[in-house]
């Protein structure tokens, strides 16, 4: 494994040590990335700029390597990391994918690290499958993170009411089915479900607010002392600053953060590119203050990376 590639994982494993949390910022639309990276190099955020399969499939961030070429552009490896988001074994239109492929070409393109999502199959299909996907990755010196448990938001027609979901703990990722997970399809990050959804996809869907979601930091205390390694929060746009300042306390070393950063570029793109651009970089910067990210901290997880 190169010293090149192990960054990301040890940036991660650093991170997480130090209790500090890696924002991810999904990317739907190539002119978002520009604003996105100049608001971490503006703040000395680190970050890592992702895109998802369904980000080229339902938007408009055109392929694996459309996302690559833009990000070579702008990117700044003080601050950034390119990461290949959800890409699922079976999606959100219940069609098989060839995961093995996208991956591999994600990995040729010079992603970073990258994500495999069989968490639409039963357990024992999720770990056969995350395994594949991981051993690919891991060859090449890529760290991969996986998810067990459902991360609710992407299925077609309504979800059920949340507090029902919440109160009820469905689709929470269970404890032991995720120690056991872990060890057999030797992923290195989690993502888990602990309350958090994900933005909605369709058309008619996509202006309207998110659910102010919850999340269980006691079953998140749970999960974070059972596995011992990064947990990853996606959904994170909408959750309650409370509930996330616990989650970085408590082992969720990466959070997504897509909805709240897509809206303002979708509600003023028609208009201007560069008013679209202004918005995501003005939203950026509401983020990063929300979660508080600290910025000193970063630079000493760089400077550790640079004896690397």
């Amino acid at each position: 494994m190169s010293k090149e590639k192990e960054k990301t994982g040890s940036l991660m494993l650093e991170a997480r040590k130090k209790m500090v949390t890696i924002p991810g910022f999904n990317i739907p639309y190539l002119p978002m990335m520009a604003p996105v990276v100049q608001a971490l190099r503006d703040t000395g955020t680190m970050g890592l700029i992702a895109v998802a399969r369904l980000e080229w499939i339902k938007f408009k961030s055109g392929s694996l390597k459309a996302i690559s070429d833009e990000y070579e552009k702008v990117k700044d490896e003080r601050f950034t990391r390119l990461h290949l988001d959800h890409v699922p074994v079976i999606d959100e239109d219940n069609l098989r994918v060839d995961y093995e492929s996208v991956i591999s070409e994600a990995i040729d393109l010079g992603y970073e690290s990258v994500m495999v999502d069989g968490s639409r199959l039963s357990l024992d299909a999720n770990i056969a499958h995350t395994r594949r996907a991981a051993d690919i990755a891991h060859k090449a010196g890529i760290v991969i993170e996986a998810e067990l448990g459902a991360v609710m938001g992407h299925e077609a027609g309504p979800l059920p009411p949340y507090d029902e979901l919440f109160d009820s703990g469905m689709g929470f990722t269970d404890t032991q089915e995720a120690n056991r997970f872990v060890k057999e399809s030797t992923a290195d990050w989690l993502s888990v479900a602990i309350g958090n959804v994900h933005g909605a996809i369709s058309a008619a869907a996509r202006s309207a607010k998110k659910i102010e979601a919850r999340l269980s930091i006691p079953h998140l205390i749970e999960l974070n002392k059972v596995l011992n390694i990064p947990l990853v929060l996606h959904g994170g746009s909408g959750i309650g600053k409370s509930y996330l300042m616990e989650a970085f306390k408590n082992g969720i070393t990466k959070i997504n953060i897509g909805t709240a950063i897509r809206q303002p570029y979708e509600k003023y793109m028609a208009e201007s590119v560069l008013k679209a651009q202004q918005a995501v970089y003005d939203e950026m910067l509401a983020q990063i203050q929300l979660f508080g990210f600290k910025p000193e901290i970063y630079h000493s997880i760089n400077n550790q990376q640079s004896k690397i």
